[in-house]
């Protein structure tokens, strides 16, 4: 759980993680430079419950602080909780790993609903497992394919319990330094993973608010930050279904990119465009991207 300044939210997650019906968990958190009181309500909660396993570093992004966590990850399955989020019930993680374990899962996916505050402007996108079978076993190439064709797919890491050994096998982590990491993450764990299941529930509840990452105003950032993710899917593979996923992506990342200020738009659409994107962005998202 990466911790940045999230203090009025941070005793609700703890409380709805702590409470789980499965006992047998380290909860490590890592405070990333919060300057809030985040620090000292994890110190709290950790006198209340040795389960608790805490870091705390400068201020350095969700990916740095992911991977810290996992490198002192002992747990069979690892679920990566974000610090302002809750959990629906007290079984969650036990109906989890109970149907991970049972179907020797490499990981498991399930559904969200939304926690919306101060009057978000936010779409609610459709569930990822509408189209998904349970109980069925899914390789990784044809379970994008079939997201990508419902426009379904959510590369979000938190609807995720995933194996340990199947992640350490594969030495995957997070691309440090940028935001979106989870489209590279989740990508590549998908496509390198042969035995994935669904479970048709909503397990968490994902507060979407003004200052949090989904709910920040798209910048170039954002921008720049999703062709970096374009950069390594390319190193990653060749193979179609990576090319589909970036006409799939770039197109809505262009479209939306109107918004940020006309001032950066020459920069960011010259990168896509020597870097051979415009590809996969299209005609319409091109245009879209220069109106205002």
């Amino acid at each position: 759980m990466p911790i940045y300044n999230v203090a009025p939210y941070l005793e609700e997650a703890f409380d709805s993680i702590l409470n789980q019906s499965l006992k047998d968990i380290e909860v490590i958190v890592v405070n990333d430079g919060s300057t809030d009181n985040s620090e000292e309500i994890i110190r709290k909660y950790q006198q209340k419950d040795a389960r608790i396993i805490s870091f705390s570093q400068k201020n350095q992004g969700q990916s740095v602080a992911r991977n810290l966590a996992l490198q002192h990850a002992t747990g069979e399955y690892i679920y990566m909780m974000d610090s302002d989020d809750v959990l629906t019930g007290p079984d969650v993680l036990l109906t989890c790993y109970e149907y991970a374990e049972k179907n020797h899962a490499d990981f498991i996916f399930f559904d969200r609903d939304w926690l919306l505050e101060d009057k978000t402007d936010f779409s609610v996108s459709l569930h990822s497992t509408k189209y998904v079978e349970e109980n069925k076993a899914y390789d990784g190439e044809s379970l994008l394919n079939l997201l990508l064709d419902t426009t379904s797919y959510n590369c979000v890491v938190w609807l995720l319990l995933i194996r340990h050994d199947h992640l350490k096998r594969l030495g995957l982590g997070f691309y440090p330094g940028i935001i979106h990491e989870d489209e590279l993450f989740t990508t590549v764990l998908m496509l390198r993973s042969s035995s994935i299941y669904c479970l048709k529930q909503s397990f968490v509840k994902h507060r979407v608010r003004s200052a949090s990452t989904v709910g920040t105003k798209f910048t170039r950032r954002n921008m720049d930050c999703y062709l970096t993710v374009t950069d390594e899917l390319l190193r990653f593979s060749q193979k179609p279904i990576i090319h589909k996923f970036l006409r799939y992506t770039l197109s809505k990342v262009f479209y939306t990119g109107h918004f940020i200020p006309y001032k950066d738009k020459p920069a960011v659409f010259w990168r896509a465009m020597k870097s051979g994107y415009l590809k996969y962005i299209g005609l319409k998202s091109s245009l879209k991207f220069f109106t205002w």
